[in-house]
């Protein structure tokens, strides 16, 4: 599809949809390593996700091939990809969705800033700085922070790592030749990698199963499913069409829906520092996201 310059009606519809998938998705995954060890849920998630998502190319007629350049991008992507899992699924075993989602979402702040220096038209400045700078005075809050529910200065930093590995996802499709590959094919790339990755060191991570339950199950499946299917394959079209800091800045709305279902579905309780690292988060990523309006 044609790139287009910044998010139209369509994109913005899609991003809504994005954000609340997402920040859901935070709430089962919590839920659903309670029942499942968390790096072998992250393995099963990306086994059968990869099963759907092949029945999805198969039915829809699209060709299994990449070039040589796209494959080495895919698996760059894979290897980024289950960097970001790793770390975002041990986070959410040490603290909250709350915490774990304000830190995790900053994600903008980090793909923002390497943008400004690799992709043109796409450069910090005024305005955009300013909530660039408020976004960090949030994150940092949120380090700070130790009475907020179940804080865990690891969890913390493993939700920054995932952010980090989150960013370089969207700038290595933007720089790497498999941006040029259908959407299935990236997504099936990262799945692929990260399920094998995931299996082979699942065991050093403690029993494989927990305190298992019908409820898990049902976690692990609408994550494979519906996050998979709808959700990455989603946001890998549109990072095709739309700029990659406007895609990544609307994401703004996930942590707050996240510390709302955070608090809502888990009872999680959110003090008030976590609320401030929130508010300075969101409102540095609303400011990430203006563009200068041309002249005349």
């Amino acid at each position: 599809m044609e790139r287009k310059p910044q998010l139209d009606a369509f994109g913005v519809t899609c991003m809504l949809g994005f954000a609340v998938l997402f920040a859901f998705n935070q709430v089962v995954i919590k839920v659903t390593i309670e029942g499942i060890q968390p790096i072998f849920s992250a393995a099963l998630r990306s086994f059968f996700g990869l099963i759907v998502l092949m029945i999805w190319i198969k039915l829809r007629g699209i060709p299994l091939r990449m070039t040589r350049g796209q494959l080495w991008g895919g698996a760059l992507v894979g290897v980024l990809f289950t960097f970001e899992f790793l770390c975002i699924f041990l986070a959410l075993d040490m603290t909250t969705v709350s915490r774990a989602s304000v830190i995790f979402y900053t994600m903008p702040i980090w793909l923002g800033l390497i943008a400004h220096f690799l992709l043109p038209g796409e450069r910090l400045s005024g305005v955009r700085l300013l909530g660039f700078g408020l976004a960090i005075c949030g994150v940092a809050w949120a380090f700070l922070d130790r009475s907020s529910g179940q804080a865990s200065l690891l969890g913390d930093l493993l939700a920054q790592c995932a952010a980090l590995g989150w960013a370089a996802i969207a700038l290595t499709v933007r720089l790497t030749p498999v941006s040029e590959a259908p959407a299935e094919l990236q997504l099936g790339c990262q799945l692929l990698i990260s399920a094998v990755v995931f299996f082979a060191i699942s065991p050093f991570f403690g029993p494989l199963l927990r305190d298992f339950e019908i409820i898990h199950g049902v976690g692990l499946l609408f994550q494979s499913v519906v996050v998979v299917l709808f959700g990455f394959l989603l946001w890998f079209s549109l990072m095709k069409i739309y700029p990659a800091s406007d895609i990544a800045a609307f994401s703004f709305l996930s942590p707050v829906l996240s510390v709302f279902m955070g608090w809502w579905l888990l009872d999680e309780h959110v003090g008030v520092e976590i609320l401030g690292a929130l508010a300075l988060v969101c409102f540095g990523l609303v400011l990430i996201s203006r563009r200068k309006k041309p002249l005349g």
